[in-house]
């Protein structure tokens, strides 16, 4: 905002990002009550509320009619037939309007984390982005919780955390639940670090971070022991880690040795990305292809708009030989790569010296919207869900 906005309206910066946060939600809760079948049921409902709904409940798609009731369709030709009807219809996952709603609210987010590390005056060297590493991998075993409890209903068995408390740790609202444990945590760090009882707060961070992960794979360990729902399969684990470690190697290798550039405002950082989107590209080839051959079970279903359409064309381009013997997941690991090689050439030192804070967050995204997938396909993988 320019000084001559900021003195004529009176809104500092954070001023007009609350303003601007409050209209939209005012409009939107205004919309639902003056238009609630246009605005709250085909939109918000259709969207985001009815896909984690489906979801949550092991449905096969959601419908809502007239009157605001909402129908669990556990048929994939019922829910066709919905659609061919013109009805409401809401299916678990990703869709391309939900996608870039998150893009920007993830932004919005951004904007007011910044904000409140500028008033704490950290976050604003790398220490903070490996700090907070540990917490993009909680984010996805703790997706892959509530996919235990999808496989518990399934089985016939109460699930740890039952709807519609599970909404809390399904996409969109699990966003929201892991930056509430990490600020909870960068605030507990930062005030241990004020008070002397750490000589920093990256470290505490990052342990609470490697608690808050440990535990929740402890409890996906415990169910493998004893349910009958939930498998181990350490062939995938390892698999998994060691191809995308590999291939992001050679990645870096070849920046290295092609146009060393594009990593020199990143640095370690940098690998760091490229390797967290490695693992969501493996884990989809593993777990959309080669599960059967690993374990003798059968393939995961993609649960991204990306990958989906990557499968989709793929098994469409290649002739069905070609398919049975080199899969249709193969070149989401190539797009992963590149992208997050592209993203990484962007962020350079001009970036990193004029807006260090909003540079470092956008860093942190990037390989959150990476790794946080990709760890919890690696997971369901690895846990047979």
């Amino acid at each position: 905002m320019s000084a001559f906005a900021e003195e004529r309206l009176g809104l500092s910066p954070q001023r007009a990002w609350g303003a601007a946060v409050a209209a939209v939600t005012a409009v939107l809760a205004l919309g639902s009550l003056l238009f609630p079948r246009l605005v709250y049921d085909r939109f918000l409902w259709r969207y985001f509320w009815g896909p984690v709904a489906a979801d949550g409940q092991g449905a096969q798609c959601a419908v809502r009619h007239e009157g605001g009731v909402t129908e669990l369709v556990t048929s994939s030709a019922d829910c066709a037939d919905a659609v061919a009807a013109g009805a409401v219809v809401a299916f678990p996952g990703y869709t391309t309007v939900s996608t870039l709603s998150y893009v920007f609210i993830l932004l919005a987010m951004l904007v007011g984390v910044v904000f409140l590390l500028q008033r704490l005056a950290i976050g604003d060297e790398l220490r903070f982005f490996y700090a907070l590493f540990p917490f993009m991998l909680f984010g996805g075993a703790l997706r892959t919780v509530e996919d235990a409890g999808i496989s518990a209903t399934r089985a016939g068995t109460e699930p740890l955390i039952a709807f519609p408390w599970s909404a809390l740790i399904i996409s969109p609202f699990i966003y929201f639940t892991v930056f509430a444990v990490t600020l909870a945590c960068v605030l507990a760090a930062y005030a241990l670090a004020e008070r002397g009882y750490a000589d920093d707060y990256a470290r505490p961070l990052f342990g609470m971070g490697v608690v808050a992960l440990a535990v929740t794979l402890g409890y996906l360990a415990f169910l493998a022991v004893v349910t009958d729902h939930v498998t181990f399969y350490p062939q995938v684990l390892v698999l998994t880690l060691v191809l995308a470690t590999l291939s992001t190697w050679v990645t870096w290798k070849l920046i290295e040795g092609w146009e060393p550039t594009i990593n020199q405002g990143t640095g370690f950082a940098g690998f760091l990305i490229i390797w967290g989107h490695a693992v969501d590209g493996v884990a989809n080839v593993i777990g959309l292809n080669w599960m059967p051959a690993l374990t003798g079970s059968s393939n995961l279903v993609p649960k991204h708009v990306v990958n989906e359409l990557i499968v989709t064309w793929t098994g469409r381009l290649l002739p069905d030989s070609v398919v049975a013997v080199t899969g249709d997941a193969w070149p989401f690991l190539f797009v992963k790569l590149g992208a997050a090689t592209f993203v990484v050439w962007v962020f350079n030192d001009e970036m990193f010296e004029e807006t260090p804070r909003y540079t470092l967050l956008l860093l942190i995204t990037v390989l959150a919207v990476g790794l946080g997938p990709g760890t919890r396909d690696m997971l369901r993988a690895t846990f047979g869900i």
